[in-house]
């Protein structure tokens, strides 16, 4: 995986070179490609050699380039024949004197594209995969160490009662759990065409090994057990597109989670929440125009990128939907950039995801301010509670409450400090039932926030279980 240094008088993809890391970029490359499908024909060779079918000199012919693509030369002869498969069987012929006659032999062209494409799906998984985990891993442990750190929580973007930053943390931990369960079981079903030939009944192969003792199932066996893949029962010319669909819902359901998560990222880096930012570094610009700014920029990347990869689920159902009777090719050329896209922008959104996270901040200084200026009115219910264990009227203290309460609210909105404390702890009606110090007491919210510590702890339980079971 070497540097490759692009021309960039010509347009190519930002996943070429902006995103995406080297590993992923390698998985989905041309060159990538090429040597698993020499791969593919090599053990496709080695299967019929088993067979009597061709020789062990002619395998060792093939074995003996299995490295030496060239593209240039490829892409010279498709400019020729208009097949690029082809092309590339015929190159590699021409650095096989012995070997070269045997290769693709009995197979179609699918049988070599999609088994090739089975091996770099697992592989592009397995990057996905790691990724999530470390990414599960820093989340979880940012649970257990904030469990107990008192916020306020906000429904509809609006002030409503105390929570904990780890129990708020959870809720992305939770998600994040179920899409690594959901990439684990993806990962495992992944499988190949085999060797079933243009529409899926083995009927080249049949005829190839007649008179030999090797079944069609027996020598797809052997291939595949070389790739390290499992095949489908039943394959047209293709394997089944409703595969394809299955593991786009996955890299699609995981950048929801790690949308939200950057979504809320930026909420709360805003000046009037500042209570969470990710980070930024000592010479890093936020705006070409305003020097002060701090702008959530890898948030926003996750955002813009995630939205991308949640519509190639839709491609990939029209290609599963509209593989009429045995195969039609309208799948083959989106399905070009389909895929690669697809995990290199997960992959993306992986790699921002897991920088913002282990350098995350948070703000005590806002997030107290926040947790006094608003908690003291979803802690009003604690004290109605009291009120009407110690005897008071609830409609009548219900009333008491929410008139101070409006007030409030007036006040804030006009720049004023909250009053709420000071007006119910002074207030008679109230200091009847309760002394003013508890009443103060009990507008405290820091501590209202039920069992949300420990559910958060719970959940970093499941979390770790999860990353230990594997």
């Amino acid at each position: 995986m070497t540097d490759i240094f692009y021309q960039h008088d010509t347009y190519i993809s930002p996943f070429t070179w902006r995103y995406g890391s080297k590993k992923m970029r390698w998985t989905w490359s041309e060159a990538h490609k090429r040597l698993l499908l020499r791969k593919f024909w090599i053990a496709l060779a080695r299967a019929e050699m088993q067979a009597g079918i061709v020789t062990e000199e002619q395998v060792a012919d093939l074995e003996k380039s299995a490295d030496s693509i060239d593209i240039a030369r490829a892409a010279e002869i498709e400019s020729e024949i208009h097949h690029d498969l082809m092309a590339e069987i015929k190159t590699f012929a021409e650095q096989c004197p012995l070997g070269g006659s045997i290769i693709h032999l009995g197979a179609t062209s699918m049988d070599a594209l999609d088994n090739m494409d089975a091996v770099r799906l697992k592989e592009a998984m397995d990057i996905i995969i790691s990724g999530t985990i470390e990414l599960a891993a820093d989340i979880a442990e940012k649970i257990r160490e904030y469990a107990h750190t008192p916020c306020m929580a906000f429904t509809h973007i609006q002030p409503a009662e105390p929570t904990t930053i780890g129990y708020r943390l959870a809720q992305y931990g939770q998600d994040l759990a179920m899409d690594l369960e959901e990439l684990y079981r993806v990962r495992a079903s992944i499988r190949g065409k085999g060797l079933k030939g243009a529409v899926g009944s083995s009927s080249s192969y049949t005829e190839l090994l007649r008179g030999t003792e090797m079944k069609p199932a027996d020598l797809e066996s052997l291939v595949m057990d070389e790739l390290g893949l499992k095949s489908f029962t039943a394959a047209t010319q293709v394997y089944p597109r409703k595969q394809d669909l299955v593991i786009l819902n996955a890299l699609s359901n995981l950048g929801a989670t790690l949308y939200k998560m950057a979504f809320d990222i930026r909420l709360m880096q805003s000046p009037p929440f500042g209570e969470m930012s990710e980070p930024f570094g000592a010479k890093q610009v936020g705006s070409s125009a305003m020097p002060f700014k701090r702008n959530p920029i890898r948030s926003e990347k996750v955002n813009s990128l995630a939205r991308l990869l949640s519509t190639f689920p839709t491609t990939a159902w029209h290609n599963a939907a509209h593989t009429l009777l045995e195969r039609t090719l309208d799948d083959s050329a989106n399905r070009r950039e389909l895929l690669p896209t697809a995990f290199l922008a997960a992959d993306e959104i992986l790699r921002t995801m897991n920088t913002i996270a282990s350098g995350l901040r948070f703000n005590p200084t806002a997030i107290n301010r926040n947790l006094d200026v608003y908690g003291v009115f979803s802690a009003t219910e604690r004290l109605l509670m009291e009120l009407g264990r110690q005897g008071a009227d609830r409609q009548e203290m219900h009333e008491v409450i929410r008139g101070h309460s409006l007030a409030a609210w007036d006040a804030l909105q006009n720049g004023k400090e909250n009053p709420l404390r000071e007006l119910l702890s002074r207030d008679p009606a109230v200091t009847a039932y309760i002394p003013e110090n508890a009443v103060r007491t009990l507008l405290d919210a820091a501590d209202y926030t039920g069992d949300a510590s420990e559910r958060a702890i719970a959940v970093a339980e499941e979390m770790e279980s999860l990353l230990t079971s594997r």
